[in-house]
């Protein structure tokens, strides 16, 4: 099968990963970017993550998820929301003998069953319907002991942003300043504050 179309179609994120080591320095990204980069940002566990090849021949890692809350997107409380992924989790040995080496590309979000994350998730590509978290691996953030972290152990989440005067709360603003993972319930209530309230279109929030 020709697969020529689909990898055009996922060309924009390859060129921007590069090589692996360059995807090791894929730059951060601030929460105004993920905002508004994410079609959908919820919080809930993980309940599932397989992978597979689809009718067109591209490999994908499947992941469901069980809403706990949702800050953009109409997504209801206790439903789920699925998505793929470019890229299997492992490699995978073929009927031939041969082994399939396409995994998700370095930089990509790792995902584990039974975790809790906050996602910020991009619209699906067009062509083959696949989607990942907005600023790759920057926007997906695991929820352990009450705190909150992505990736990079939230370098640069608030860098370049500034609120307006009065908007956020004793604890928002303590969070501003805290390195490293912070308070789940915080971070959540601060963007869909932000959602909800549009700080960013009305400038509250620039």
């Amino acid at each position: 099968m020709n697969l020529k179309p689909y990898l055009l179609a996922l060309l924009p994120a390859l060129v921007l990963l590069g090589s692996p080591a360059q995807a090791a320095k894929l730059k951060p990204q601030n929460l105004k970017q993920l905002i508004s980069e994410s079609e959908s940002i919820l919080s809930g566990q993980v309940q599932s993550v397989t992978d597979g090849i689809s009718d067109q021949g591209v490999p994908y890692t499947e992941v469901t998820i069980k809403v706990n809350n949702a800050a953009k997107g109409q997504h209801e409380k206790n439903s789920t929301y699925t998505f793929r992924q470019f890229g299997l989790t492992k490699p995978r040995s073929n009927a031939n003998g041969t082994k399939m080496l396409a995994v998700s590309p370095e930089g990509f979000p790792r995902w584990n069953t039974n975790e809790t994350v906050i996602v910020f998730m991009h619209k699906a590509a067009k062509l083959t319907g696949l989607r990942t978290t907005a600023g790759m691996a920057n926007g997906k953030f695991v929820v352990q002991g009450g705190k909150v972290s992505n990736e990079f152990n939230n370098f640069g989440v608030f860098n370049d942003i500034e609120f307006a005067q009065g908007l956020l709360s004793e604890s928002e603003n303590t969070m501003l300043k805290t390195t490293g993972a912070f308070s789940a319930t915080d971070f959540m209530s601060l963007v869909g504050k932000a959602v909800s309230e549009q700080w960013i279109s009305n400038g509250k929030m620039k």
